[in-house]
Parts: structure tokens; C-alpha cells; sequence
């Protein structure tokens, strides 16, 4: 058995649980927020025997799409009354981070 974490943005939430749920797979969802944008996010626990784990990374690959952002970089360090211009970076966001642990026990309680 394994345990998928996967932490997906809010924008492609609901395609990929309508997905997981019309395969009879059950899903806990999580709200939370990324350290680097600090955006919210979602992150999925979803518990699966070995033999379906590429059949679900193939819907997270499928349901989680990449965009182009533009953030504001964090400023330096400066010393008091120093300007730092924020000038505006681009960066790929969204996809999914999915981690893949074995489960040596699951109970319903």
C-alpha cells in the first residue's frame, strides 16, 4: 500500500479530485501554503494499493498544469534608508509536488 501526498494549487483542485473519486479512489484534502509565494495551496493524502500508484500519477500529471508567474523577488538585507528596486521576476508555478511513502498499516477507527 501507498500513501501519496501531493500538494497541488487550488485551481486544479476540483478537476483532479471529480477525477480520483469517478476512479473509487478517496481523497483527505488539506489546506496549505507555500513558503516561496506564499500562496495557498491544497494538499492531498490519498491511500492506494502498489499496483494503482502510475494509474494516479498519471491523473495528477494530467489535472495539475504548470503557468508563468510574475513575483516581486524578496528584498536583500539593505542598511537603513537604502532603496531596493522590485523589479518584477518570472516564475513556473503550479504542477504538483507528490511524495510516495509505503504504508506498513491502515485502520479505519
Amino acid at each position: 500500500m501507498k500513501l501519496l501526498i501531493a500538494v497541488i494549487q487550488r485551481q486544479d483542485e476540483a478537476g483532479l479530485i471529480k477525477a480520483l473519486n469517478a476512479q473509487r479512489i478517496g481523497v483527505t484534502r488539506i489546506g496549505s501554503q507555500g513558503g516561496f509565494l506564499r500562496e495557498g495551496n491544497i494538499t492531498l493524502f490519498i491511500v492506494i494499493e502498489d499496483s494503482r500508484l502510475e494509474d494516479v500519477l498519471q491523473l495528477v500529471r494530467t489535472h495539475c498544469y504548470t503557468r508563468t508567474k510574475f513575483v516581486a523577488p524578496l528584498p536583500p538585507i539593505a542598511e537603513s534608508g537604502e532603496f531596493y528596486p522590485s523589479t518584477p521576476i518570472e516564475v513556473q508555478v503550479g504542477g504538483a509536488s507528490v511524495f510516495v511513502v509505503r504504508v506498513a498499516e491502515q485502520a479505519r477507527l
